[in-house]
């Protein structure tokens, strides 16, 4: 039945009713979404799981191909950052097609991706999707073309009439893959298909991150049926700034829709990146999806992939991996050193007021954190970070750990306290030190932005003057100062916490006439 003929909800309800096989047909082919629940087992082991963003997903990818198959002019190219474990590449390079040739059998795609092998791992699962009992029950006029069908490149076949009534088979659309420096010479598409056209390990590199760009940019735009109206998709998680989405985003003449889905947007600068904005309002808890991306997954993701790989991958905001305020390679490492080398010692607390989450025993909250470090500056002028205290803590624990820590460190520690703006800010600040009352502490009142206040410890840090005790929290702390970004999401609080430290050590002139009054009065 042609789907023209089911004009209502209702009547496609009893069609259904009727006709199981060629009502869930119907169906398939008015929705990809459906498309995609109907034949997700013959791609996938594990039952499928919905959740809005591959509805959304569906929705959006199925307008751009409608346009193509009307024959309208393309309204924008579509841009999709998530992050991987999606369900991008099955609905994008796998499903896609395949649900396309049952409403436009001549539909041509090249599909492309970072290396060959994934390239028709995709390609293979298409093709088991076209060939299975399953379609052939429910759109039994669409057949592998038996002479042209290899993974790489394979044709549909199609029933059509001609202008005397008689039915000839003909052959149809076809579906040919290709990767970052495969040749696609002879082949040309109504749709351009890109699934992550580089891998997370090449971003690193000036030369694959080039060979991406051109590839997508000269390459494959160069391969479309008509300029006026096939359209490019390009689906991946971000990886550099300047990656094949960046590229594409900093494009004028061709509009682009942009979808951009962090996993996570419980850190605000995540939040200030969704698109389109109003989609920010179908997250839970802060997570676009509470069952492949939970908190603990998430947990994990941020130990495996680092804090600019977090960014990138999950957060969709990149920050240059090389380059940044901080070279952390200059970092030196000591297991000892002389006390009577010290010059002055400064404990500095950036504060936060967050209490962790826990769940199953381990915290998942992302919050900002308190922070203190201890630092030494030395007679050799090197600065020496021997620990870091940090967690996200409620009020009284915080204060308790902050009373806690003076007690350990030794009374030559002087402990400077960030003072936040406003009322708010000072009265805490004037808590923390009433609590440390007997000990040297003053309120730093910092000026200027958080990179204004890290430059001076990046020039330290970047001579290599800087010395880190070996211990089990030196991993945390380099990297977050190898990807911090003041105006970007991410942790900064061990950074704020050692900028302030060290901007204190070399303005100490408050220090001697308190210890004087502290020595009088005790």
């Amino acid at each position: 039945m042609a789907t023209q003929s089911i004009n209502t909800q209702s009547e496609a309800f009893r069609f259904v009713m009727r006709n199981p096989s060629a009502g869930r047909a119907e169906l398939c082919r008015r929705s990809l979404f459906t498309f995609v629940q109907e034949f997700w087992d013959i791609v996938s082991n594990t039952p499928f799981q919905s959740n809005w963003h591959i509805e959304y997903i569906c929705g959006e990818v199925q307008k751009v191909f409608e346009r193509v198959g009307l024959g309208l002019p393309r309204e924008h190219d579509l841009l999709i950052n998530v992050p991987p474990g999606t369900t991008k590449t099955i609905i994008v390079s796998i499903m896609a097609p395949a649900w396309a040739w049952t409403r436009w059998p001549w539909m041509q795609f090249i599909c492309s991706s970072y290396g060959n092998t994934l390239s028709l791992k995709n390609a293979n699962f298409c093709r088991d999707i076209v060939r299975s009992d399953k379609y052939h029950e429910m759109f039994p006029d669409l057949r592998l073309k038996d002479d042209d069908n290899n993974k790489s490149n394979f044709y549909i076949t199609y029933t059509e009439e001609d202008e005397d009534g008689r039915l000839r088979r003909k052959t149809g659309g076809n579906r040919f893959s290709t990767s970052v420096g495969g040749a696609v010479t002879g082949f040309h598409a109504h749709v351009i298909l890109i699934d992550d056209p580089l891998k997370p390990d090449e971003a690193i590199s000036e030369q694959k991150l080039e060979n991406a760009n051109h590839h997508c940019e000269q390459t494959l735009s160069t391969r479309k049926v008509s300029n006026t109206i096939s359209v490019t998709v390009l689906i991946m998680q971000r990886l550099h700034r300047k990656d094949p989405a960046g590229r594409m985003l900093e494009r004028k003449r061709t509009p682009v829709f942009h979808i951009c889905l962090p996993g996570d947007i419980n850190d605000k600068g995540y939040a200030k990146l969704v698109r389109p904005i109003e989609k920010i309002n179908d997250y839970i808890g802060g997570l676009l999806d509470p069952v492949r991306l939970d908190d603990d997954t998430l947990e994990k993701k941020m130990e495996e992939l680092g804090q600019y790989g977090y960014a990138g991958q999950i957060g969709q905001n990149p920050s240059p991996p090389e380059g940044g305020m901080f070279k952390v390679d200059m970092f030196g490492y000591i297991t000892h050193f002389d006390p009577m080398n010290i010059i002055s010692s400064v404990r500095y607390w950036d504060k936060a007021g967050t209490k962790a989450k826990i769940r199953g025993g381990k915290e998942v909250s992302k919050g900002a954190r308190t922070s203190g470090v201890l630092m030494h500056k030395m007679n050799n002028k090197r600065y020496i970070v021997e620990n870091v205290k940090k967690g996200r803590w409620d009020t009284h624990t915080r204060e308790d750990i902050i009373k806690a820590t003076a007690d350990s460190d030794t009374a030559e520690v002087v402990v400077y306290v960030e003072q936040e703006p406003g009322s708010g800010g000072k009265q805490s600040a004037e808590e923390t030190i009433e609590n440390l009352d007997g000990f040297v502490v003053l309120a730093d009142r910092p000026k200027g932005d958080k990179g204004y206040r890290a430059d001076p410890w990046s020039v330290r840090v970047n001579n290599g003057l800087v010395d880190l005790v070996v211990g089990d929290w030196n991993t945390a702390y380099v990297e977050e100062h190898r990807f911090f970004d003041p105006n970007g999401p991410g942790l900064k609080d061990q950074v704020d916490a050692s900028s302030g430290a060290y901007g204190m050590l070399n303005q100490m002139k408050e220090v001697q006439s308190l210890r004087t009054r502290l020595h009088r009065r005790h």
